[in-house]
């Protein structure tokens, strides 16, 4: 069975592979051409156009594209009930005493298609309906051969293996926010001289930059594409009064993953608002710049942006005695890169040198690329916003789903991507479990660190201790 190839292969500088339609000529119509390229069509041609027959197997970006953007008109299973039947139909596979001849020639096809609708899209086979799709028409086809039949229990072993290592994941993210306290309320049960803090765990920047590219790395690796999309499905028009997603979205890998970016500036500022002593601080500040320049230097945007976010937290940005210490000058360089002005130009710079950099990688360490994940959600919902999604005669606005398939596609190679490094388990555990202080926990800290300046410091000074410690 041919292997699906990778993502980077699919599209082009321009947006989409320029070759795809030489053969302007559809047989099913209402689909509109410009230059041999799929500009619109209406939603029933665009699905039979996904379907393959005897002679014509879609192209695998317009399989990924059709895919990743049907479900802002559709249910993903209402376009697999479609999709089967077309195939039952056209192909006549509910003919049992069908030409064996024309089996054979499009069974491997449609066993094609699904394979890629399972590999890219596994998590839409959360639906028991959708499944259910699946086993049937895999069932009509593995009738047919023996070599088929081992295909298909491929596939659907492999699904099996994916939506399993996700609910595993689940799990595990669950476990660690019903264990997750506040790191005040574990002050006040310990003393804070027994208190761990994290160059005691580890000590090295360099190792504590790698770990968090496991962390980054693992979480970017379980958001499905389609989560781009559904984090944006709004009313279609046509489509009387139902919103393709009243239903429940099947998973929430997205927002794991924003508010472990959170979690990481609420870590990295608690660290350093939590020492007593000034010369302390000022070296967490410090460890936490190095932490930042090897994040910049391994191609994870996405941790040095935390990082940068938690030391620029007004608790810690307020403790000016503290910053008087500090050598700023690799942190004034690694804010000039991150700078959002002119709509983070030197970012989207040093991203696409580092993107650029991935695309001839020798080894692992050289294919990193983690985007700074905030930006890239923001970038994908103007595209989103900015163009309608169906054209003024009802056609869809494929040119638009082009561009948005492009934006993910390069996402998707980003986040296959192994972690060279090595564990540390001890390291892990830290960053993910250990208790970080509230905002307020933390304005606490900063004003017992260095004195309020004014009347609103010292005001609320006062009600922080009152309400956190029971202090006047």
């Amino acid at each position: 069975m041919p292997q699906t190839p990778p993502f980077s292969a699919m599209f082009d500088s321009s947006g989409y592979n320029r070759n795809l339609y030489q053969s302007a000529e559809d047989s099913c119509g209402g689909l509109c051409y410009h230059d041999n390229n799929l500009l619109s069509g209406s939603l029933e041609a665009l699905i039979q156009h996904l379907v393959p027959n005897v002679d014509y197997y879609p192209d695998r970006t317009y399989i990924f594209t059709f895919l990743l953007s049907s479900r802002l008109f559709m249910h993903p299973y209402e376009l697999m009930a479609k999709v089967c039947h077309l195939c039952v139909e056209h192909q006549r596979l509910s003919d049992p005493n069908g030409d064996k001849n024309q089996m054979r020639k499009i069974a491997p096809k449609i066993l094609q298609l699904l394979t890629e609708w399972t590999e890219t899209f596994p998590y839409d086979f959360r639906d028991e309906r959708m499944m259910r799709n699946l086993k049937d028409l895999a069932h009509r086809i593995a009738s047919g051969e023996e070599t088929y039949r081992k295909n298909v229990q491929q596939m659907l072993q492999c699904l099996i293996r994916k939506l399993a290592a996700l609910s595993q994941y689940e799990e595990v993210l669950a476990k660690i926010s019903s264990t997750s306290t506040d790191r005040l309320t574990v002050l006040k049960t310990k003393p804070q001289s027994i208190q761990r803090d994290i160059i005691t765990v580890c000590s090295d920047p360099y190792t504590l930059a790698q770990q968090l590219t496991h962390i980054e790395l693992e979480r970017l690796n379980y958001i499905g594409p389609e989560e781009f999309v559904q984090a944006f499905v709004q009313k279609d028009p046509l489509d009387n009064d139902k919103s393709c997603y009243s239903e429940r979205k099947k998973t929430r890998n997205l927002e794991a993953y924003v508010e472990w970016f959170n979690r990481l500036s609420y870590l990295v500022a608690t660290e350093i608002c939590m020492p007593v002593k000034k010369k302390h601080r000022a070296r967490m500040i410090e460890y936490f710049i190095d932490v930042a320049r090897e994040c910049f230097n391994i191609g994870n945007f996405n941790s040095l942006m935390a990082i940068i976010s938690g030391m620029n937290m007004s608790p810690v940005s307020r403790l000016k005695k503290t910053w008087a210490k500090v050598k700023t000058a690799k942190f004034d360089v690694l804010e000039h890169q991150m700078d959002p002005s002119s709509n983070f130009y030197n970012y989207r710079t040093a991203l696409r040198g580092a993107a650029q950099r991935s695309l001839t990688a020798h080894s692992s360490r050289e294919k990193i690329v983690i985007p700074f994940f905030s930006l890239l959600i923001k970038d994908i919902y103007f595209l989103n916003e900015g163009c309608a999604n169906r054209l003024p005669n009802g056609h869809v606005n494929f040119e638009k789903f082009w561009e948005l398939a492009k934006q993910v596609s390069e996402f998707m190679t980003w986040k296959q991507v192994e972690c060279p490094f090595e564990r540390d388990r001890k390291i892990l555990q830290y960053l993910l479990t250990v208790p970080v202080f509230s905002e307020d926990a933390l304005y606490l800290a900063s004003y017992e660190s260095e004195g309020p300046e004014n009347h609103i410091e010292k005001d609320r000074w006062k009600s922080l201790r009152s309400s956190l410690l029971g202090r006047v």
